[in-house]
């Protein structure tokens, strides 16, 4: 538990919080809104996991405080912008609308401290499993969902052996070969929508793959999520992005910075 006052930030972007299921990391979470506050704050879609909530119920209490702590820094004057993704697409019906005080749009242009332009959204209006075969993309969240089961059950194990958390998922999808050519297509069709809406970069969630770079002569971010990875996205007051990747250990909670990932200059 952190007792020092917050880190103020200008901006946080956290996307694929999943809550409503037994992987999301909603503790490590609540220690990353403690401790960063910022004057805005995007929720980049896959928030409220609304597939699993239709087929079982699971909110425990985290998950609850998480919702209350959001909801805390909008009364403390933060604006929160939401945009839904595919697992809380019931949002989308309201687009233009508020509640408790936290917008909800579809997709909208983030202007940084240093005058660039980032057009944010969740991503999934580009994947094309999502957009047209949505019992496809349900299977293959129905495999997910196993792998993260399997994963809370050897990290059960990894703990009395005194390691520190490891995701089986995020570990396959980097090594098995049609996911990492997935990630690289996924990342070069958001570049050019970019590209197409004549923006300095993107910035988005959706695959659950952290990344910060500008490769392709554009800005890519993904937010990544917080069941695999535990990142967040900040923007600090010189319009600098970092991305930030959380580990919980026996109460403290370190930042460490992502291994291969390019920080935006």
């Amino acid at each position: 538990m952190r007792d020092e006052q917050p880190i103020r930030v200008r901006t946080m972007f956290i996307s694929d919080i999943h809550l409503g299921t037994r992987g999301c990391q909603a503790e490590s979470l609540l220690d990353f809104l403690r401790a960063y506050d910022s004057d805005t704050i995007y929720l980049v879609g896959d928030i409220v996991d609304g597939w699993r909530l239709k087929a079982r119920w699971h909110w425990p209490q985290a998950h609850n405080d998480v919702v209350q702590k959001l909801l805390r820094k909008v009364r403390k004057g933060a604006r929160i912008i939401y945009l839904p993704g595919n697992h809380d697409e019931f949002l989308r019906d309201y687009c233009g609308t508020r509640f408790g005080g936290i917008e909800i749009i579809d997709r909208c242009i983030h202007v940084a401290a240093d005058g660039r332009r980032y057009l944010v959204l969740h991503g999934d209006q580009f994947d094309l499993v999502v957009r047209h075969a949505k019992w496809l993309a349900s299977l293959g969240d129905g495999a997910y969902t196993f792998a993260l089961w399997l994963n809370t059950w050897l990290n059960l194990v990894r703990r009395k052996l005194g390691f520190s958390y490891w995701s089986l998922s995020s570990w396959a999808k980097q090594r098995v070969k049609n996911a990492v050519n997935f990630v690289g297509r996924f990342e070069e069709v958001l570049q050019g929508e970019a590209r197409r809406m004549q923006v300095d970069g993107i910035i988005c969630g959706h695959i659950h793959s952290p990344a910060l770079h500008d490769r392709l002569g554009i800005g890519y971010a993904n937010t990544g999520d917080w069941v695999e990875s535990c990142t967040g996205l900040i923007e600090h007051f010189d319009g600098k992005l970092e991305l930030l990747h959380w580990h919980r250990r026996t109460g403290e909670l370190l930042p460490l910075p992502l291994p291969l990932i390019e920080a935006a200059e």
